[in-house]
């Protein structure tokens, strides 16, 4: 028996609402918040909604989040998030993104 199909999941920037929302089928799936500081951007939170759990939302968000990041040249990112640190751990390609201490 073959799994089901994941579901498109399409992830915008909400610059107003400090967040990258990622949808299906038009429906919020799940967002992760951000905190601007100069160059640095503070993955803060990721959310998913329930029904959308285990279908690819939070990796979607976490992939789409940083690789916009990674677009701005001489951003970094500081992983507050605990699912966002683990992503980054389990994607060593990454790990450059994350503001050393």
């Amino acid at each position: 028996m073959s799994e089901p199909a994941r579901p498109e999941i399409t992830v915008t920037r909400e610059d107003d609402e400090h967040r990258y929302a990622a949808r299906v089928d038009g429906a919020l799936a799940g967002f992760v918040a951000y905190d601007l500081d100069g160059d640095a951007v503070a993955l803060t939170h990721t959310e998913v909604d329930p029904a959308f759990e285990g279908k690819g939302v939070g990796g979607a968000l976490a992939r789409a989040a940083l690789d916009d990041i990674r677009s701005g040249g001489d951003r970094r990112v500081v992983p507050v998030c605990p699912f966002i640190k683990a992503w980054i751990a389990r994607h060593p390609d990454y790990e450059e993104l994350v503001v050393s201490s």
